[in-house]
């Protein structure tokens, strides 16, 4: 069940596994600069009182980087490593790299541009990524929500068993992509926390009573069902007369086909000997539906005048409409009706949940993203922008596993911070 926020403080944020040694004086500094919420001198963001530091955004900066060049079988390439605010290391290494089929090799002056480019939306991921993390170890905390080791290593292992055929090939993507073992598995405990914060959101949320079942079912019968279709052999002309013609024709034996292919306008259906298959009642322009729809079958019938010119057409086929009985749709209605509810549950958590953790988020100056307090602005969960894609540090549903150590450049920093559920 949802805790009320407004009740109660939300419970203090855990220490998490730092992935980066950090140096006792560095510590002592953020220490004393990051009460409160603000950020220290050495840190990008403070989420609650917990700093990120540039040493941790500066390393999974460059495993975005590197991930890129993380490919499967690809033969070694300079990789462009962003180093602001003149780019110049990363700008000689696009200018050393091969071009691109068919784009020019970019001069120092172009590629300090693609180099900052990049470096613009690798850290706005990246800063998703650690930010939306933290919200993610919050929310599981103030749940009293834990992910086990066991749980940790299960997902683990299950998912780099089934993306490194072998150990020499998981060794070559971690040393490709800049990333530890730490890091992915760090990456895992977010997606086992993050299926349990969702599984907490969604809990009696998602019951379905077999009166809402047999409700929905009543009132869209239709969607359980297969209307009539029909296969028609058809001609379609623009004149009167030549429809005229070719039903002569048709009526003297000719074959549709032969018929089609002298006198019809229909490039589809005369491609195809005259034949439009699998027509569903409502499909066709009306004139011609209803004359479809009231011929009887192997009858002639034409000419008939639509928009479009002069049919005329012959039903060969008829395959009768059917419809699924309240217990053939009952199962799959259910699950219909339950994941529109546990959708309407997340959507309801996530507008608090953002504005929540946003209160709690500073960002440097140069590291802001909309996560932040003195960012920009978050979109609505109903902003039609929006939609299709996962909110930042939210608990997802159907997206792709974030966690996963993956081949092919999967490794980096996800743009969305949350791992998605894995059911």
């Amino acid at each position: 069940m949802l805790n009320d926020k407004n009740l109660r403080p939300r419970a203090a944020l855990r220490s998490r596994p730092r992935l980066l040694l950090v140096g006792a004086a560095v510590l002592a500094a953020a220490a004393l600069a990051g009460c409160g919420n603000s950020v220290p001198s050495d840190g990008v963001a403070n989420v609650d009182g917990e700093v990120i530091d540039k040493q941790e955004f500066e390393h999974w900066l460059g495993a975005a980087a590197r991930s890129q060049q993380a490919q499967p079988g690809a033969a070694p390439m300079p990789v462009a490593l962003p180093d602001p605010p003149e780019f110049r290391k990363c700008a000689a290494a696009k200018i050393a790299a091969p071009p691109q089929p068919g784009a020019p090799k970019p001069n120092e002056q172009q590629g300090r541009e693609l180099c900052k480019q990049e470096y613009g939306l690798l850290r706005d991921q990246v800063m998703q990524f650690l930010v939306s993390s933290l919200w993610i170890e919050a929310e599981a905390s103030d749940r009293d929500l834990e992910a086990a080791d066991g749980e940790v290593d299960k997902m683990f292992n299950d998912q780099k068993r089934q993306s490194f055929p072998s150990d020499q090939e998981y060794q070559q993507f971690l040393k490709a992509s800049g990333q530890t073992e730490e890091d992915l598995r760090y990456r895992v405990k977010l997606d086992v926390l993050s299926n349990k914060v969702r599984e907490a959101i969604v809990k009696g949320k998602a019951d379905v009573s077999e009166a809402e079942v047999r409700s929905f079912y009543s009132k869209n019968k239709g969607q359980f069902g297969q209307p009539e279709r029909r296969d028609l052999s058809v001609v379609l002309t623009e004149k009167e007369a030549d429809a005229k013609k070719a039903r002569k024709a048709l009526d003297g034996g000719a074959e549709f086909k032969d018929v089609a292919k002298k006198y019809s306008i229909d490039e589809a259906s005369k491609g195809q000997g005259g034949k439009l298959t699998g027509v569903g009642k409502g499909q066709q322009e009306m004139a011609l539906d209803d004359a479809v729809f009231t011929a009887k079958q192997g009858e002639l019938t034409g000419p008939v005048k639509t928009q479009f010119g002069f049919y005329v057409f012959e039903v060969d086929k008829v395959a009768p409409g059917s419809q699924q009985s309240f217990e053939q749709s009952r199962e799959t209605i259910r699950a219909q009706l339950r994941s529109t509810k546990e959708q309407k549950a997340l959507t309801a958590f996530v507008e608090g949940f953002q504005k929540e953790f946003k209160e709690k988020t500073n960002c440097a100056k140069g590291f802001t993203i909309p996560q932040c307090k003195n960012g920009g602005k978050l979109p609505s969960p109903n902003d039609p922008a929006a939609q299709g894609a996962p909110q930042q540090g939210v608990p997802q549903q159907g997206a792709p596993q974030q966690g996963a150590p993956q081949q092919g450049g999967q490794g980096a920093p996800p743009t969305q911070g949350a791992p998605p559920s894995g059911g």
